[in-house]
């Protein structure tokens, strides 16, 4: 048995090297799978004992008998003259263990051992999987998609050896998204569910602007410029507010690059969506009027109770600008600056109600 030994042993150092399972997980479970199969044919009695040691090569398995003067339970119970057959060593009242033969539970081990190994390799590519995906999580990732469902709209995309699934939702609206394309894509989340490792991805989410301006733009990849915030309406329009820790780098510039060539190519990656770049200030009257850029601002009066509230000022003929089409403008200002914003016409007549917009936490 001992060359046998070490051929099984062997196997399990090898599926640790190449598959990264624990030899000691594996052991666990084949020890576990031979008690309770041995068990079965000692009337599941707790007296089986498996002894495996990879760094001798030793694997046994035995049967724990009390020697007795009579016998009630043959399963767990021998006399002194069957027990001195096994031990000489055997005593009245002492106890002794009778190895069993390797084809008494060799098959066993064999099946136990497939088993586990195939589960094994599961659980490891699962792991490896989940890894793969955790190491992605909140970054933007290069997929290929490899089906588009006709229903739903739902594209199954492949990064990796990662799959995941951009619902219809999560697509930039109007574009179409056909099979054997590749798209850049934002992993949102990591979860591993029952049927392993998913991730959660999108195209509107916010992050995926901000990465697409960390690859596009050294400054805000080497911290020189920093993303303070990010409001976004996936395939309309993007505001995003930056901040120089140098005062020789213009923030807004840094983005724009030499003739606009670096925030044209993200305009490009998003489908055309509008990328409106302003400076971020401490100053919340600042801001705000940056925010509600293109549109200018005569002046911002600030909610004396504290309050995350303003009223602004535009020019009548820049009101609409200001507001934008069907408020997104004012709401995309709201969302980045976390002000509450209301807004009115320099004279003052405003015909309707003020149009009133509050801010939402987007990112």
């Amino acid at each position: 048995m001992s060359n046998a030994n070490t051929e099984f042993f062997d196997a399990l150092r090898m599926l640790e090297k190449e598959k990264g399972i624990s030899i000691d997980y594996l052991m666990e479970k084949i020890r576990n799978a031979i008690v309770i199969a041995v068990k079965r044919d000692y009337g599941g009695k707790d007296n089986i004992v498996v002894v495996m040691n990879p760094d001798t090569d030793e694997f046994t398995v035995s049967i724990n008998k009390a020697v007795v003067e009579t016998v009630e339970d043959p399963d767990t119970q021998i006399t002194l003259d069957e027990a001195k057959r096994y031990s000489k060593k055997a005593i009245l009242g002492g106890n002794i263990e009778i190895k069993l033969k390797t084809k008494q539970f060799g098959r066993i081990a064999a099946q136990t051992a497939k088993h586990v190994i195939r589960q094994g390799i599961r659980e490891a590519e699962r792991n490896q999987q989940l890894q793969e995906i955790q190491r992605r999580n909140q970054e933007l990732v290069t997929a290929t998609v490899t089906r588009v469902d006709p229903r739903t709209g739902a594209a199954t995309v492949e990064f990796g050896k990662a799959e995941a699934v951009l619902p219809l939702s999560e697509q930039i609206d109007g574009e179409i998204i056909q099979e054997g394309e590749r798209v850049k894509i934002y992993v949102v989340d990591v979860r591993d569910g029952d049927k392993g490792p998913r991730a959660l991805i999108s195209r509107t989410h916010p992050g995926l602007v901000k990465r697409l301006f960390e690859m596009e733009v050294p400054e805000i990849f080497n911290g020189v410029v920093e993303i303070k915030s990010i409001s976004r309406e996936a395939g309309s329009r993007t505001k995003i507010a930056v901040k120089s820790h140098d005062e020789n780098v213009d923030p807004v510039g840094a983005c724009i690059g030499a003739r606009g060539a670096r925030v044209a190519g993200i305009v490009e990656e998003l489908g055309g969506e509008k990328i409106d770049i302003i400076e971020f200030s401490e100053d919340p009257m600042e801001y705000i009027s940056a925010a509600l850029a293109p549109a200018k601002v005569v002046g911002v009066e600030l909610d004396p109770s504290g309050a995350h509230s303003c009223r602004v000022k535009v020019p009548d003929a820049q009101l609409s600008l200001a507001i934008g089409n069907k408020g997104q403008n004012a709401r995309l200002a709201a969302k980045l600056t976390g002000w509450k914003i209301d807004i009115r016409p320099e004279s003052g007549y405003y015909g309707d109600e003020p149009e009133e917009i509050e801010e939402h936490d987007e990112q």
